[in-house]
């Protein structure tokens, strides 16, 4: 039984961790922020995001503003170019 596949000929990814279980464990601004992020970011690459961030010395707030410049910097490669309010 394929399931949802069809004619694929993607690979099948098993996920390693619960998403939402790593979403729950993320500091409670970097959760706000990503609530409320105009893209579908992935607990685990906002917390990568995050931490490179905090280890560079950076404030909680400016984490925030990397965290936003790299949505912008990803939203402005769209061809379709996503509105963001």
């Amino acid at each position: 039984m394929t399931g949802n596949l069809g004619s694929t000929t993607l690979k099948k990814r098993r996920r390693v961790a619960d998403p939402m279980m790593t979403y729950d464990r993320l500091p409670q601004p970097l959760r706000s922020w990503l609530a409320g992020a105009a893209l579908p970011w992935s607990p685990k690459s906002c917390k990568r995001i995050w931490d490179k961030a905090r280890r560079n010395g950076l404030s909680v707030d400016d984490a925030i503003v990397v965290l936003t410049e790299t949505e912008q910097k990803t939203l402005s490669r769209d061809k379709y170019c996503v509105l963001v309010n």
